[in-house]
């Protein structure tokens, strides 16, 4: 009797489907391997290119490198590619549209990232919102991963040199993401506003510094008020 062999018709696998159990297996997919060092070069065009591929694979959600290389760009100083970065990465800290969220390798891997975060890179960040307004959630998620993001917002937020614009925002993510340890450093802020406020009305001679206290202080207020609220 001739054997005839049966054959079996084995399930098409889904190039990203490989399960929470293993993250990291991703990264032996040449493509996106290639992405990813394309990601390392210092060329904005070519880094957009490989963001481009790599968010069309979702990689960042299931590989710790290609988030963790994301990660380093917090800080480019292209701020479409930063832009851009934000994005990607403040999505990857909630559920996807098929509500599923990222393995816990990836989100440790990234907060350990983001925990190295310093006020250069805060301030960029904020420079982010101020871009594009839409990225304010995304920033504070991020920034919310970061411990000593407050302390950073706050030193921005007081200085003086810095535009009018990020001291804004700075403000605001603070409340947003709810940083009540910032409150006395905010009381001090405010105080020191409407003294310089006040003062210039008293004596008009003094030059006229005040134009961004007078427009700063609200949104202190404003913040103190959120914190402050039950």
């Amino acid at each position: 009797m001739d054997y005839e062999p049966q054959y079996f018709s084995a399930p098409q696998l889904t190039f990203f489907d490989i399960g929470e159990s293993s993250p990291g297996v991703v990264e032996l997919f040449p493509a996106v391997w290639s992405s990813a060092e394309a990601l390392t070069t210092p060329d904005a065009v070519t880094c957009l290119r490989a963001l481009d591929r790599l968010e069309e694979m979702d990689a960042a959600r299931l590989s710790p490198l290609v988030a963790y290389l994301m990660a380093t760009r917090l800080a480019d100083p292209n701020i479409e590619l930063r832009t851009r970065v934000v994005q990607i990465l403040g999505d990857l800290l909630t559920p996807n549209q098929k509500d599923k969220r990222a393995p816990d390798a990836i989100c440790n891997h990234l907060t350990a990232s983001l925990s190295q975060l310093r006020t250069r890179e805060v301030f960029a960040l904020l420079q982010v919102i101020v871009h594009n307004p839409t990225t304010k959630k995304q920033v504070a998620r991020l920034l919310n991963s970061s411990p000593f993001a407050g302390t950073h917002l706050v030193e921005i937020l007081a200085s003086s040199k810095v535009l009018l614009t990020i001291r804004k925002q700075a403000a605001r993510i603070i409340g947003l993401v709810g940083y009540v340890d910032a409150i006395p450093a905010l009381e001090r802020i405010a105080n020191r506003l409407e003294s310089r406020i006040n003062g210039q009305q008293v004596m008009s001679f003094i030059p006229m510094g005040g134009v961004d206290d007078i427009a700063l202080l609200p949104e202190v207020i404003s913040t103190l008020d959120l914190l402050n609220s039950p």
